[in-house]
């Protein structure tokens, strides 16, 4: 990356909780922000890393994001839980939800976890690795209340959020195999970093606001907006669907129309809806092996010698080693939003400077 930067993970970490414990969270919240936002980063989805920081502090200023919030149960009825996120970090929430679902699929072999207005939980792979680390299979379903970005098939302006879809499966003694994606044909936070890198977008990701294709993501980035499409069309739209209303509908909070739509950009709020399930109360003992035969007998297909075949899962661990051993890049527009975001903050001058200092 000739114009950019590398940073260890722990400085990048450090950082962030420097940032956000002088804005006000508790010494816990600060790190578990600070551990999400760089899982991101090293599992190579930078949209949703440490970029992620000037919209959290403004959003912070404007009184949308809530520090210091935990999620509050709305209705227990054993293997089904509701909670409210009360506006608070989703790096606190959805923790906190993923904790409480997994106790009760433990308990009852399976169970099903509604979360809404939560403040963006982020990288929804973090928290089916979490459920994976403890042994369990998850699927969750995620809306983005009214801020939309996304195009319905053969629309022509956005309608809708991101809307990610997520699944994972533990496997003993190897990495999950983790399924972990938006519907539309690319994040939105992929718009931000290839416009802070002054490139472009694959073709058929999006139309701009007059709804003509286009691959210049500055139509997401700067007035008048454009919209991101659905992956695979019709495909990735009745998915996108499904989300919004398993998401949003199902677990009590908004979906996104007329009434709910936002009028802060930074101000963006998920609803998810998490099945867990524990693998050991099916009767299958074959469960691992038949999982394993199948991963060799894809990887035996014929292929390029430097195009390796991957499970779902294996790219983003990949780049987590790579980036543990390189530090994370960072390109030039990202640092640089991220260090006024802080600036703006208050975050002190020499401090800055400090962190500054660290890059690679």
């Amino acid at each position: 990356m000739p114009t950019g930067h590398r940073f260890q993970a722990t400085d990048l970490h450090q950082f962030v909780v420097t940032l956000f414990s002088h804005l006000g969270s508790t010494a816990s919240e600060a790190a578990l922000v600070a551990d999400h936002l760089i899982a991101a980063n090293l599992a190579g989805h930078d949209s949703h890393g440490v970029g992620m920081i000037p919209s959290y502090v403004r959003s912070q200023a404007a009184g949308h994001l809530q520090l210091n919030r935990h999620a509050s149960i709305m209705k227990d009825a054993g293997a089904v839980v509701t909670l409210d996120g009360n506006a608070g970090f989703g790096q606190v929430v959805a923790h906190e939800a993923m904790q409480i679902g997994i106790e009760k699929a433990q308990r009852h072999g399976m169970a099903a976890v509604a979360l809404r207005n939560a403040h963006h939980i982020g990288r929804i792979g973090y928290w089916a690795e979490q459920c994976a680390a403890a042994g369990m299979i998850s699927i969750h379903f995620v809306s983005v209340v009214g801020d939309p970005m996304v195009a319905p098939f053969r629309g022509k302006d956005s309608r809708f959020g991101t809307n990610p879809l997520c699944v994972v499966f533990p496997r003993r003694g190897q990495p999950p195999l983790l399924l972990d994606y938006a519907t539309s044909a690319i994040a939105f936070g992929k718009t931000r970093v290839a416009w802070h890198k002054g490139e472009t977008v694959p073709a058929g990701s999006l139309i701009d606001a007059h709804g003509e294709p286009t691959n210049d993501p500055a139509v997401m980035q700067t007035s008048p907006l454009g919209a991101l499409l659905t992956f695979a069309q019709h495909k990735g739209y009745a998915l996108a669907t499904l989300c919004e209303i398993l998401g949003g509908a199902v677990s009590g909070g908004q979906t996104t129309h007329q009434e709910s739509l936002q009028t802060c950009v930074d101000a963006i709020f998920n609803c998810m809806t998490t099945i867990i399930l524990d693998p050991e109360t099916f009767d299958a003992p074959q469960m691992q092996s038949q999982t394993e035969a199948f991963i060799d007998w894809c990887k035996q297909s014929p292929h390029e010698a430097d195009s390796p075949i991957l499970v779902p899962g294996e790219w983003e661990q990949a780049n987590r080693e790579e980036r543990l051993a390189r530090g994370i890049p960072l390109d030039e527009g990202s640092w640089q939003a991220i260090c006024s975001a802080a600036q703006e903050a208050g975050l002190a001058a020499q401090t800055l400077a400090h962190f500054r200092q660290k890059r690679a």
